[in-house]
């Protein structure tokens, strides 16, 4: 049996019995707001207030007035509470930064305000220093502790596919200065030929090296590779690159034998269970984002394929929003250093996983709260970013009233994690095939 497999089934036997302790019924709750606009807005407001570090990167969680304890340097640099900085709240800036800036970005195509361009600006200002903390070339990081630099020593093929379409997406908005340009160029391709020479493999900081991987012909791995290998073509209009990109695409390999360019065709598998929309929606994007730039119209038509079957998946888990109720009681522990009782030294990937699993059902013991916004506003609302990415017009129009239900539901002043953002992507995806 492989380590991800085996690190799966743990997993599983965590958080599936923790779920099925979460009313299953068909009981709904009632919206938070009376329209979807006003819900956006207040939903936007929140993410600036309390998940936005001063550095310009996103937070996991924090309290409702937006206090949050950091990891310190030197937890950092022990791992605590685990080397992947799992259930901190420095966990996922690389991934949410690079995702957030689609809502960004498209909030300004249709404000053009100088508030909102600063604001993308803050977000891939944020994605550079997380490429800029290492000593180790390619290297970007989840998020910094308390002296703007120190960090956990594990990224992720999660964290990094991310910063790679963030960057790409703002470099196509009209907001960055031709120095930010050329920065960005710079760290791009510094970072996709570190991973060439990796053959794909994501790099780490010693003792760890190596974590994750864009290599595999699976669907959490294919159109992210494609979208890297394309968009770095574009960006440097070497030859070299698209010829990378044609062979990458007719590449055949895994279990169903097929193409990368058949994966992405095949649309949205959830390869890590059911409640995984949040780990997807990026590949979706690559897809998305594939169907922009190619100008091949068999292509464009397999990548729009891929679209609208990954959305009719995902829209079955866009209703889930309606079982969340506002008025809920369940704690929330913001003490995430009570599972440093848990901590041991870890010098491998696979030591700071199974440390990371015993201390999530540790956490999830004495934050309830924690499972109820993870299954509740994590999937739903990733869920509808996913079915926002469809080209096709007509789709979202005749879902549109179940989107904007969705968005209207949450009181976002109320939630602890910032991980209900893809609610703002939707909406502005869905407005401009509204409108």
């Amino acid at each position: 049996m492989t380590f991800c497999l085996r690190l799966l089934m743990i997993f599983l036997a965590i958080t599936l019995p923790l779920a099925a302790q979460t009313p299953k019924s068909t009981q709904t709750y009632p919206h938070a707001h009376a329209s979807a606009d006003v819900a956006i807005e207040q939903a936007h407001d929140e993410i600036w207030r309390r998940f936005v570090d001063k550095q310009g990167i996103m937070l996991d969680f924090a309290d409702l007035n937006g206090d949050v304890s950091i990891p310190t340097p030197e937890e950092c640099k022990l791992g605590k509470p685990n080397a992947l900085g799992w259930w901190s709240p420095i966990e996922n800036g690389g991934m949410f930064n690079g995702m957030y800036l689609d809502a960004i970005v498209n909030r300004y195509q249709r404000t053009k305000s100088p508030e909102d361009a600063e604001k993308a600006r803050r977000l891939v200002k944020g994605l550079l220093l997380l490429n800029s903390i290492s000593d180790t070339a390619g290297f970007v990081g989840r998020g910094v502790s308390t002296d703007d630099k120190s960090h956990y020593a594990m990224g992720s093929n999660d964290q990094t596919f991310p910063w790679f379409i963030g960057l790409a997406v703002y470099l196509d908005s009209g907001i960055a200065t031709q120095e930010e340009v050329e920065m960005i160029k710079q760290h791009v391709v510094m970072t996709a030929e570190v991973l060439l020479k990796l053959n794909w493999n994501v790099p780490a900081e010693p003792p760890f090296h190596l974590r994750g991987s864009f290599a595999p012909i699976t669907f959490e791995s294919s159109p992210r590779l494609l979208f890297i290998l394309k968009f770095v073509s574009k960006l440097t209009l070497d030859p070299a690159w698209e010829a990378r990109y044609q062979q990458a695409l007719h590449e055949r390999s895994g279990p169903d034998m097929l193409t990368r360019l058949e994966v992405c065709q095949r649309g949205l598998v959830y390869e890590h269970g059911p409640y995984h929309s949040w780990t997807s929606c990026s590949c979706v994007w690559a897809i998305r984002e594939l169907w922009e730039m190619e100008t091949d119209e068999t292509l464009r038509a397999a990548y729009a394929q891929g679209l609208q079957a990954s959305a009719e998946l995902a829209l079955k888990n866009v209703s889930w929003a309606s079982r969340y109720d506002n008025d809920n009681k369940a704690r929330f522990e913001m003490n995430w250093r009570m599972m440093n009782e848990y901590w041991v030294a870890q010098s491998t990937q696979k030591e700071a996983s199974a440390l990371a699993m015993i201390e999530l059902k540790a956490f999830n013991k004495v934050s309830p709260r924690r499972q109820m916004e993870t299954e509740l506003v994590r999937e739903p609302t990733s869920a509808a970013w996913i079915v926002s990415l469809t080209p096709d017009k007509a789709f979202l129009r005749a879902h549109s009233d179940e989107l904007k239900d969705l968005i209207r539901h949450y009181d976002y002043t109320r939630l602890y994690y910032s991980q209900y953002f893809w609610a703002e992507s939707a909406w502005y995806r869905l407005q401009e095939a509204v409108n």
